[in-house]
């Protein structure tokens, strides 16, 4: 393992492989480290191929260097800036009266009483 690498150092790597757990990328012709799959970027990842595929050149943070196990932890969610919160309340949408007729969700409590009238007129 080499000993160039520290933690916080931000690099140019290649994606050599990928993985349902995370993508391994080359940082150099002896290195090779793993971005979990929780640090592919912000937000939930379901497939990494969605986002990654091998042969991409990535930038990576360095976030842990274990050389009495030769891994190497890489990052690229941290080489991004994180997406702005949206801070606006959503707007609330004015319920919408349903005629019996028409199709559309209901609870059941709201369909109780109909179920019923319609049991007693049969």
């Amino acid at each position: 393992m080499t000993n160039k690498l520290e933690a916080g150092q931000i690099i140019e790597g290649k994606v050599t492989g990928i993985q349902p757990y995370g993508a391994f990328v080359s940082v150099d012709e002896e290195t090779q480290g793993l971005v979990h799959i929780s640090e592919i970027t912000h937000g939930y990842v379901k497939d990494i191929n969605e986002h990654l595929s091998v042969g991409d050149e990535v930038k990576v943070k360095v976030i842990n260097v274990d050389d009495e196990r030769n891994k190497v932890s890489l990052s690229i969610r941290a080489t991004e800036e994180a997406p702005k919160a949206n801070t606006e309340k959503p707007k609330k949408q004015a319920a919408s009266t349903q005629s019996n007729d028409s199709a559309g969700f209901n609870t059941l409590k709201d369909k109780l009483q109909e179920w019923i009238n319609q049991s007693d007129n049969k």
